[in-house]
């Protein structure tokens, strides 16, 4: 069975939110750091590790 990234990361996002119950703000940064950190110039650095 194959699940798309996208399909997966969402269930876990909802289910982290639901159970953990994590603020906001918390979200937030997490999501926009991650947005920012692919795009600087240490992308190829974190690359090996989250393939």
């Amino acid at each position: 069975m194959e699940v798309p990234l996208w399909l997966a990361l969402l269930a876990v996002g909802y289910l982290g939110v639901k159970l953990i119950r994590p603020p906001a703000w918390l979200i937030a940064v997490l999501l926009l750091g991650g947005f920012l950190l692919a795009d600087s110039v240490l992308a190829p650095a974190i690359d090996p590790f989250v393939k």
